[in-house]
């Protein structure tokens, strides 16, 4: 019995799990869970009926009637603005000049009356200014009304080269 080879006994290895990972997984679950339960509640939308405006000009019809101004560039550095939608406008169209007693006063007009009508429970309503350039009319004068956009710093603005066919015929005619 001397000869027997003596048992081999297996080490027995730490069993200690490391749970750093599972600690950073379900922190992530959790800030998930929570971002899509918060993002699932409905949320109130706020009517506007326009009654406590008390507008000048008058009630628009549809949203944003009464902030949009459209400026359409002709040739011959011509300049005609309305207010508002050229089928029922709010301010019929007119031409007007370029420069600070031109279309820059009334930009700086109606951002101003904007301002004022704005309710202070509610953030202030921009203008928006709709850019129509004509295929007659020259680079010059599209610099020189989007220096007018930055000196009125009027923040919201578009430059659309369509016109429909109203706007065409009022271009053409005056």
């Amino acid at each position: 019995m001397e000869n027997l080879p003596k048992k081999v006994r297996s080490k027995k290895l730490n069993t200690r799990v490391d749970l750093t990972a599972m600690v950073s997984v379900s922190f992530l679950l959790i800030i998930f869970f929570m971002v899509t339960i918060e993002l699932a509640k409905p949320k109130l939308i706020e009517y506007d009926s326009g009654q406590d405006r008390g507008c000048c000009d008058c009630q628009p019809r549809h949203y944003g009637e009464n902030r949009s101004i459209t400026v359409m560039l002709g040739e011959n550095n011509k300049l005609i603005y309305y207010i508002g939608l050229l089928s029922s406008p709010i301010v019929s169209p007119k031409e007007i000049k370029y420069g600070k007693e031109g279309i820059r006063r009334e930009l700086l007009k109606r951002k101003n009356n904007l301002l004022g009508y704005s309710s202070k429970n509610r953030k202030p309503e921009s203008l928006i200014v709709i850019i129509k350039p004509s295929k007659k009319s020259n680079y010059k004068n599209l610099v020189d009304i989007l220096d007018e956009m930055a000196i009125a710093e009027i923040g919201t603005y578009a430059i659309v080269p369509e016109f429909t066919p109203e706007e065409s015929k009022l271009l053409a005619s005056k």
